[in-house]
């Protein structure tokens, strides 16, 4: 209303004007001062996400101590270094990692026992010559005994050889004579992995073996094997990756890929990833690794699969699931998992219901190592519930579906949403955020109670899952085509569940490649190359000396 507008107005209407028009200023006044506050706490937000420590401790506030900051990463020798640790001696036990139970003990290993299963050579100290000559007689002194001094281990370095295959041929000298023909028979050979190509499985294996475990670009492995001698350029490097990722590797993780859809319980997740060269998308735009998995309750071999998609939309986990047998999936508050198969049971993820009010902690509170706030509240009852789950480790999924009953873990839960709905915060700051999240994870966050064999929370797929790729993300940096994410995404979930089931990655990968040409259209000889199978416990086993080579160094075709 302009002051013209007001000439016609008596006193009282003037004055109810400005009172509304001052009301309506403060009221904006605030909005935009909550709105600068918000933006504030989000920048907070994410200086600490970048410089400072990502553990999300119990204290808060506190900085871990093992957490090695950009300046250890050069510096990480006398980081780790402790003048005050002395190493074990070898007939003193060693502590192992495994927690144990109250009442249980464990027996602990020696270091003979642990090295047992490595090979081992002897190094014998004789006495020089001139040393042997008596300086009272003269006489020559004679051996009387080896005394044991100590054990070391020795590393030896990656070596390149090449293998020259010959295959013999034999005939019946007898018939050839009295026939002038003879019936001859050739050796079996292996079958070859790559046309045209040098490529060996052992060769290929310890190629993806450096990049899909040890993070290692094939950049880097191009100049790690100009140092043992051979020029070999990292395109030739990925088209190895690729061929055997997609040709060989490919049915085996379709084979995984049926065993996990068969569980009662799997957990998903995603990790965004990029890829350079796909049609209809530029560069810059996000792509995604899924990534879905058992969990570490059932008591079966663990499975880890990861599958490329350049969509998060709901369609790709509702594609993975469409023949699921199981019933229950713990996945985080991610919306597209809503699209999951009529009949499944989705579950929350108290990890992640916790993370949004560790995330919203004021900053002062954090650097205190204490804090009354609403959210620190929130934090410390999802601590009780997760003490409580520890103390069920051991148990069956039926054992601790009856614990769970008979603990606090409920009560917790009625404290969490009793607390939830005396809380009030902006929706634009951390807090807001936070409720909305756990408001909206309500009805999947206690289905836990429903099986014994599901998790309270989805830390086992992103400690096992999403962080071995985001560590080689973080090295790799994209992939270059849609075919090299999906080779990427199958070798990945191959290495990842033999090293869940305990055998060696890399045994595993050669064994895998040394069969696999063979067995392509051989669905039970596939199923054998399942990680948790007997014959891969038993070629790959990492305490045991096995080998897919015979003495001679040649491949073993039938062990």
């Amino acid at each position: 209303m302009s002051k013209t507008d007001l000439s016609g107005k008596n006193s009282e209407e003037k004055i109810e004007y400005l009172i509304n028009e001052v009301n309506s200023r403060e009221a904006e006044v605030a909005e935009l001062r909550q709105e600068l506050a918000d933006a504030r706490e989000t920048i907070e937000e994410f200086k600490r996400m970048i410089f400072a420590s990502r553990s999300e401790k119990k204290h808060v506030g506190f900085d871990d101590p093992n957490q090695l900051t950009l300046m250890d990463l050069f510096n990480e020798a006398e980081f780790a270094s402790d003048s005050s640790v002395e190493e074990i001696p070898v007939k003193q036990a060693v502590e192992g990692y495994l927690r144990k139970k109250a009442d249980e003990k464990k027996k602990k290993p020696t270091y003979e026992e642990m090295f047992d299963s490595l090979p081992s050579r002897e190094l014998r100290c004789s006495v020089a010559p001139e040393d042997r000559i008596c300086p009272d007689c003269g006489a020559e002194m004679e051996r009387i005994g080896w005394d044991y001094v100590r054990t070391e281990l020795e590393i030896i370095p990656a070596q390149v050889r090449k293998v020259v295959i010959y295959q013999e041929k034999v005939a019946c000298r007898k018939c050839a004579e009295k026939f002038g023909e003879a019936y001859f028979v050739e050796a079996e050979i292996p079958s070859v992995l790559i046309p045209k190509s040098f490529a060996s499985p052992t060769t290929v294996a310890y190629v993806m073996y450096e990049k899909y475990i040890n993070s290692m670009p094939l950049y880097r492995q191009e100049k790690a094997l100009l140092q043992m001698g051979v020029k070999i350029s990292r395109t030739t490097l990925a088209n190895w990756c690729i061929y055997c990722g997609l040709k060989y590797f490919k049915p085996v993780y379709q084979v995984m890929a049926g065993h996990l859809l068969e569980r009662n319980c799997t957990a998903g997740d995603e990790t965004p990833c990029q890829v350079l060269k796909e049609d209809g998308r530029t560069a810059q735009q996000k792509s995604y690794m899924w990534i879905h998995c058992t969990t570490n309750l059932d008591g079966l071999p663990p499975i880890m699969l990861y599958e490329y998609n350049p969509s998060r939309s709901g369609s790709v986990p509702e594609n993975f699931y469409k023949e699921y047998k199981g019933k229950y999936v713990i996945v985080d508050g991610y919306q597209g998992y809503n699209k999951l198969p009529k009949g499944t049971v989705r579950c929350g993820c108290l990890a992640h219901f916790r993370r949004k009010f560790y995330e919203a902690l004021p900053a002062a509170d954090r650097k205190a190592g204490k804090s009354k706030s609403p959210a620190a509240l929130i934090v410390n009852l999802c601590d009780k519930i997760f003490e409580i789950e520890r103390g069920f480790t051991g148990l069956t999924p039926a054992e601790r579906k009856i614990q769970r009953e008979k603990s606090k873990e409920r009560e917790i839960w009625k404290m969490i949403w009793a607390e939830l709905d005396n809380i009030s915060a902006s929706s634009g700051s951390l807090l807001g955020k936070a409720l909305t999240y756990a408001r909206n994870q309500k009805p999947y966050m206690e289905n836990y109670f429903l099986d014994g064999g599901v998790p309270v929370s989805n830390n086992f797929t992103e400690s096992c899952g999403a962080r071995p790729y985001a560590v080689g993300r973080k090295n790799f940096y994209f992939h270059d085509t849609p075919d090299g994410a999906e080779a990427s995404s199958i070798i990945y979930s191959l290495a990842q569940t033999a090293k869940l089931n305990n055998i060696s990655v890399f045994k595993y990968l050669q064994t895998v490649l040394l069969y696999m040409p063979d067995y392509v259209n051989e669905p039970e000889g596939i199923e054998e190359l399942m990680p948790w199978s007997d014959k891969m416990q038993r070629l790959c086993a990492i305490n045991k000396k096995a080998t897919v080579e015979d003495g001679s160094g040649n491949p073993a075709l039938f062990v």
